[in-house]
């Protein structure tokens, strides 16, 4: 199965994006959903298969959620990931003294 799929970044928060069927474009995204993700900027197109392999999302649940809902959402990372990445002196900084 392939799908061509357009890809959007959410001006509200950084590193989420909505992925959609490039053919239906914003029609099938539930409008609460748009209204809390923003005015979608239109990042890249991309074409997805079973055999691709996305940095931060599972390429089976995506196609999976395009298929039955239209779209799917890519939150950002937790921040607990963020943090595991600060180097030790940034850290120390915020400890009480």
């Amino acid at each position: 199965m392939k799908r061509i799929c357009s890809i959007y970044r959410s001006p509200r928060k950084n590193e989420m994006y909505l992925y959609v069927l490039k053919s239906d474009a914003l029609e099938r995204v539930p409008e609460n959903l748009l209204l809390a993700f923003g005015k979608p900027h239109h990042a890249f197109d991309l074409v997805l298969t079973p055999e691709r392999k996305l940095s931060r999302e599972d390429i089976h649940q995506v196609l999976e959620n395009l298929e039955k809902q239209g779209y799917h959402l890519q939150m950002p990372p937790a921040e607990d990931e963020y943090i595991e990445h600060l180097p030790e002196e940034l850290l120390r900084r915020n400890d009480p003294i």
